[in-house]
């Protein structure tokens, strides 16, 4: 009888022991489940960002504003005519201002998380190029008076004029000197920037911009003025605009590329 009691009793204390642990261990995997969920929350809150975009009626600009309201952004559009820029979004403002002034872009850029530059120009025979350059000078001297410190643009492959040394006969010799007074111009802008240390910046350069469907596929990026293959020579020689849009938008959350010049394309 004695061993009897003596079992019963630790048969009781063992299943209130388990009974208690199981307990215990459920409320701590909810209490993790919960602050896993309320985290993953709190991250896509974060990501949500609000963005100023030069250039948004160009091909590649409109792209980037589609998709950053896609991805719910908020986004300003400043724009010369914003008549030109048809879309309509709640997440989106479409303001009309001047590239070229800092006082037309501080009231635009102002509470802005950064700035994307899609802006282009084009290419002069007679005379130098100057509106990438003219217009960074502006925005970068605009964030700094509204203390907004994040800026992507897009340039392009062969802004150094000696990088093209390994390019096709027929980019090397023909559509390269069509194009390097906007290349040249180009390559001011970068310098600029690599000057700029109180605002951080990326450069990003994409070859031939196609009015192509945007595709999901893999990204090959390189820190120079092209993507090389394993013997040096460039991979392709196109990319889709709304990869590129794609691409300049992962920057958001991606410190990789900060201050730096990086070169793309898709596989």
């Amino acid at each position: 009888m004695l061993y009897n009691s003596i079992f019963h009793r630790l048969a009781f204390w063992l299943c209130s022991a388990f009974l208690k642990t199981y307990l215990f261990m459920k409320r701590v995997i909810i209490a993790i489940r919960s602050y896993r969920h309320d985290m993953t929350l709190r991250i896509k809150v974060v990501s949500k960002m609000k963005i100023a975009v030069l250039g948004a009626t160009g091909q590649t600009g409109q792209e980037l504003v589609h998709q950053a309201l896609q991805q719910g952004h908020t986004v300003t559009a400043i724009v010369r005519n914003p008549a030109k820029l048809t879309v309509t979004h709640d997440n989106l403002k479409v303001v009309e201002g001047d590239v070229f002034a800092e006082d037309s872009l501080k009231p635009h850029f102002k509470g802005q998380d950064a700035v994307f530059s899609c802006l282009g120009f084009p290419i002069s025979f007679f005379y130098g190029v100057t509106g990438y350059t003219q217009s960074m000078t502006a925005a970068i001297n605009a964030m700094r008076e509204v203390k907004v410190n994040r800026i992507i643009t897009m340039t392009s492959w062969y802004t150094d004029p000696n990088s093209g040394t390994n390019a096709s006969y027929l980019i090397r010799f023909m559509l390269l000197p069509m194009i390097r007074s906007v290349l040249s111009n180009m390559n001011e802008m970068e310098s600029f920037l690599k000057q700029t240390d109180d605002i951080n910046w990326t450069v990003v350069r994409p070859p031939g911009l196609k009015n192509i469907p945007t595709t999901a596929n893999e990204f090959l990026t390189h820190e120079g003025y092209y993507v090389p293959d394993e013997n040096g020579l460039p991979i392709g020689q196109s990319v889709s605009r709304g990869d590129v849009a794609r691409f300049m938008l992962s920057l958001l959350n991606n410190n990789a590329w900060m201050k730096k010049a990086v070169a793309i394309i898709t596989k």
